[in-house]
């Protein structure tokens, strides 16, 4: 009996000794042993971060059309190395909402992009920095050589802080044939649907929710003048990305590459 008296003694006195300094802490601030040196007394404000989340500091960045787009030049521009052709005029996009981009019937398609937006929609050739007035909104023509061999129109509206859904973007460019050539063929890709002229006349039309496939729509045979020929497209999109991709084929499917593109 005494034994086990002098063992549950013993045992208070342990725990006691062992309760005196996480006490002492407590009443002190200090850290007990073991514990994180990051934790903040009761009494204390954290400090904020000296720096923006990289979320933030991204969302803040300065846009750009860069790295997807470069200005072009006055001197002629060739087809890259497959053909497709790289410099265009794009006015900044005009406001069309759609929800979805399962509305793009054929119908649907024809009837808004020949809905005449501005003044000589399908008959000027316009200058960089030319502006175009839908409605109230005064809309500027950029005069762009792609860097890749589709046109990154999202990046475009994006960069320059527009509209990137919802949208429709219209597309012109020159392009020069050293003579008359026959049984041509424009081939065509675009996100999501488009419509494209060649010289006025109706080449190749893409309805329905796509994505960019290169030739995904290739056009009947038309014929290229000498000298300058007028290529416009129209692209509408709902949500998601807008590109293009455009070049033209000979009869037997091949890029025609001995082509320059011009600015007005």
């Amino acid at each position: 009996m005494k034994m086990v008296c002098k063992s549950v003694f013993l045992g208070m006195c342990i725990l006691a000794v062992v309760a005196v300094p996480v006490f002492s802490a407590a009443q002190t601030g200090a850290a007990p042993a073991g514990a994180s040196s990051n934790a903040q007394p009761a009494n204390v404000t954290p400090v904020a971060p000296r720096h923006l989340p990289p979320e933030a500091a991204a969302a803040n960045a300065p846009r750009t059309i860069a790295p997807y787009f470069t200005r072009a030049k006055s001197t002629p521009k060739a087809p890259d190395a497959d053909g497709f052709l790289q410099r265009w005029l794009l006015l900044e996009p005009i406001v069309k909402p759609n929800r979805t981009n399962t509305v793009f019937t054929g119908t649907y398609v024809r009837s808004t992009s020949k809905e005449e937006y501005f003044p000589g929609q399908f008959t000027v050739v316009p200058r960089d920095g030319e502006k175009a007035m839908v409605g109230d909104q005064e809309l500027a023509w950029h005069a762009l050589d792609s860097n890749l061999f589709d046109v990154k129109l999202f990046n475009f509206a994006y960069g320059l802080n527009k509209p990137t859904y919802g949208v429709i973007f219209w597309a012109v460019t020159i392009v020069n044939s050293p003579r008359e050539m026959k049984n041509v063929r424009l081939a065509v890709g675009s996100n999501s649907a488009s419509m494209w002229w060649v010289n006025g006349q109706d080449a190749a039309d893409l309805f329905g929710d796509r994505r960019m496939v290169m030739d995904d729509v290739v056009s009947n045979p038309l014929t290229l003048k000498k000298g300058p020929n007028i290529i416009r497209g129209a692209v509408i999109n709902g949500p998601g990305l807008s590109d293009f991709c455009v070049r033209l084929i000979d009869e037997s499917g091949k890029s025609i590459k001995d082509l320059a593109q011009s600015l007005p």
